[in-house]
Formats: C-alpha cells, structure tokens, sequence
C-alpha cells in the first residue's frame, strides 16, 4: 500500500505519515488497529560491513526512535549471522566475505551510535538489541532447509525486484546470497517467538524480503505480523543519500569528524531543507514548515538549524556549536581552527612538491584530478583564501601558514592539510 492513502487513528503511523517515512505496508489496517491498542514490537536489521553506519542508515535510526517515542518497542537486529552471506539487494557484485573477526569488529563499532537515539533497558518500550549469529549460526543446513526452506518456492524468490534486476544485468548470483531473504525471514520468526516482535521496517529495497518473513509468520505461527518501508532516500538532484565527493558520511565520529558531518547537512539542497527536518529531526511540523517556506538567503539559517540539530543528536551539543562556530571563522573571518577537519602529509612529500589537483582531490575536495583542475579554472580552489586557477600549480613548503595549509573549494569546503 503507497503513502496516498486515508489518515490514520495510531500514534505511530499518524507520525510516520506526516513526516514522510510511509512507502508500502503490508496490512496497513491491522497495524493501524494494533498500534492503537497497545505495544507494537518492531525491529530493523543492521548488516554489519563496515567499521561504521553512514547517512544512508540514518533514515532506519530515526524509524526506530519514532516507534519508541510513539511508546512502541524497537529492537535493534545486527547482522553477525548474514553479514557472513552478505545481501544482494541492490547490488550488482557480490559484496567481499568478511572474516568473523572483521564482522565482530565492526559490530563493536557500529552499536555505539544507537544509544545516542534509542533508550536501551528493561522496561516494556525500553529497545533491545540483539545478534541473528545467536541462531543463524546453530542451524545445521538441512535442520535449515527442511524446517523453513519448505515454505518458499524458486518462482517466488525469482520475482523479487532484487533478484530480477541483477538477473537481467546478467549479474551473477550465487546461492550464497540467493539464500539471504531466506535467513532474513528466519530472523523475523526468530524475533516473533522470542520478543512478540510484529513489525519489520526498512527501506522499499527490502520489500522483497521483508514480505517472505511476514508471510513465514502468518504461515507457520498463525500469528499477525507487518511490514513498512521507507522511500529509498535520495537528493533533490538525484544524488544517493549518504554519498559526497569526499566519501560515505560515516556516523562514527573517528570516520567522519563532527565539523565535516556539520557541513553535510550544512550543504543541503535548498528543496531538501524541509523534508530533511521532517526526516532527521524532532522538531515540530508546523516549525519545520516556518523553515521550509524560507527563500533566497533566509534558507541558509535554515540549513545551519538542520546542520546544528542533526549534529547535536549524533555528536551532542557542544561538539554541533564548536562545529558551527570553526565554519564561522573560517568563512566569514578566515580563521583558522583546530575543529576544521584535517588531512596529514609528509613533510617530504611537501618539500618536493605536490600538484595541487592531486592534493584537492586526495582531501576530497575533489572527485578526480581533472574535476580539481576544472574547478581552480573557474575560480572554485583557493589555496589560503586566494583563488587558485592553475590546478597544475606545485605546492611546497613555502606555502605553509601557521603550520598548515588552508585549501578551499566552492564557498562552504575547507580543509586544512598539515605536514608531519
């Protein structure tokens, strides 16, 4: 069921709605009615590839936090079982194997970042989180196949968006990852049994997946369960949610510093500002709309409220207001700060001489050597405040100040490169 549709009595979906995260649901209706009457359990599965989650996950987050602040009871599933078989969903390769101690690596890291949202304890709407590597790793293969595979047919499997996109690149697929929507609605039944969990969200890429374990439940326990996605997260230009010239915009603040994750948000498309305010934030709708009806420069204060908001909830208060005040000095007085992020080099690799499309774009300024070089022409690199127009130009030693370097590009990207 799409997002246009009557409005509805719960709490829950009511907020959903009018902030934007309804895509499908599988039976609105009942869902509307359960969350009416008392504690709905959902979870959000967390697969677990990198040292850190990025932007692109913060829209999964933020659906969490909404169901607990609507007295519901989120459960926060890491993926230390299917990140072993990894998910093809929207891929067009298979993702690298990781080792269990990689895997058990990057959960350590990436669990760290919900507290920050989630109230952990307890208590009846207290989140929990949990690992599916606690039962996906006790299965035996044919325990596996005889007690769950039963249930799902090839025709079925092969309908699935995410399976026929990567079949008609003619992207192979191996059984490995064929087997993932498997394991994922092994989860949710697991989750059913041990928590009363009901409902399943993520992203409409996981539509697929979310609706073999809704059916698995009905299926096998007779028992109500749900699912609900989100729209898949883009910019107004059409740019994937998370991704920048410089690289992921990591959670973690050791991948990704408080200033840089500031100047994300700081960056926003003028036609995104309301609907990520909606999205990202817990302010008011009727403030939000105040900001989204902004025009001309008026939107740029809108930009830094979303910039200060996003950043205080992740990063806190103190690291968002040290964030806003560097990117004050150092556009509106051209200070330097030692919260503007900073990129080492060798001293002599300096002394030498580096070309300044090479040190642009390995300080993410840049997506490439020939974009770094299009931007000096037109006057977008400034090397210490003054317009750089040859991207060829070689920079030593004798261009430090104050020990650093200042590079700059466009009007709001500013990174300091400091020679050890």
């Amino acid at each position: 069921m799409s997002a246009d549709q009557p409005a509805f009595k719960s709490d829950l979906l009511r907020t959903m709605q009018a902030r934007g995260y309804i895509h499908q649901i599988t039976h609105p209706v009942e869902l509307d009615e359960a969350a009416g009457k008392g504690i709905v359990t959902g979870y959000i599965g967390f697969d677990a590839t990198a040292a850190s989650l990025h932007v692109g996950s913060l829209i999964q987050i933020m659906m969490l936090r909404r169901l607990q602040q609507a007295g519901h009871k989120p459960i926060v599933l890491m993926g230390g079982g299917t990140t072993k078989v990894g998910d093809p969903t929207d891929k067009d390769q298979s993702r690298p194997l990781l080792t269990e101690a990689q895997i058990q690596s990057n959960i350590d890291n990436i669990k760290t970042v919900f507290a920050k949202f989630l109230t952990f304890g307890d208590g009846p709407t207290d989140a929990v989180m949990v690992d599916n590597a606690d039962w996906l790793d006790k299965l035996g293969y044919v325990q596996f196949l005889r007690e769950f595979g039963v249930h799902f047919t090839i025709n079925r499997m092969l309908s699935f968006e995410s399976v026929k996109l990567r079949l008609e690149r003619e992207q192979p697929m191996t059984f490995l990852e064929f087997n993932y929507m498997l394991m994922q609605a092994t989860d949710f039944l697991e989750l059913e049994r041990k928590f009363g969990c009901t409902l399943q969200m993520g992203g409409s890429d996981q539509w697929g997946n979310i609706l073999n374990g809704v059916e698995l439940i009905r299926r096998v326990d007779q028992k109500p369960s749900f699912g609900l996605t989100t729209p898949l997260l883009s910019t107004a230009s059409g740019q994937k949610m998370g991704k920048t010239v410089g690289g992921a915009v990591w959670l973690n603040a050791d991948m990704r510093s408080p200033y840089d994750y500031w100047q994300f948000w700081r960056n926003t498309e003028d036609a995104d500002v309301g609907r990520f305010l909606r999205l990202f934030t817990d302010m008011p709708l009727d403030e939000v709309a105040r900001y989204e009806a902004m025009q001309g420069a008026d939107i740029n204060e809108a930009k830094k409220v979303l910039a200060n908001v996003a950043t205080t909830m992740l990063h806190g208060a103190e690291a968002a207001k040290a964030a806003a005040e560097a990117a004050r000095k150092a556009f509106e007085e051209g200070a330097l700060s030692a919260d503007l992020p900073t990129i080492e080099i060798s001293m002599t690799d300096l002394e030498v001489g580096i070309v300044l499309a090479v040190l642009a774009t390995d300080a993410g300024l840049a997506a490439s050597r020939g974009e770094a070089r299009r931007l000096a022409k037109g006057g977008g690199l400034r090397v210490n405040d003054k317009a750089e127009t040859d991207g060829d130009r070689t920079l030593t030693d004798a261009d430090l100040v104050e020990g650093v370097i200042k590079l700059g590009a466009g009007k709001k990207k500013i990174v300091l490169i400091k020679p050890v």
